[in-house]
């Protein structure tokens, strides 16, 4: 059996033991179901342009969180405009 370029990674990060295990399962459920239905009316399409590196870096905290990058575009953008977006400095 043949496996892809991808999956070969995937492997090689769970035999180098880079997974962990979420703590609060139930609530991590929980979180991905609002942004889900944060977003479900998707009655408008938006076009925009974007840097590479800028899209690149999106896609990679949606990998983080477990949902589709434009899913995450439109969580934040909600969120933004609910008040509910709060920065975090590091």
């Amino acid at each position: 059996m043949k496996i892809t370029k991808e999956e070969k990674e995937l492997m090689e990060s769970v035999e180098k033991d880079e997974w962990k295990t979420i703590p609060d399962l139930k609530k991590e459920i929980k979180r991905s179901k609002a942004y889900a239905k944060a977003t479900v009316t998707k009655d408008q399409r938006m076009n925009i342009r974007i840097a590479k590196k800028d899209l690149d870096a999106l896609k990679v905290k949606a990998i983080e969180e477990g949902i589709p990058y434009q899913t995450l575009v439109s969580s934040i953008l909600h969120k933004f405009l609910s008040g509910r977006l709060i920065e975090r400095r590091s």
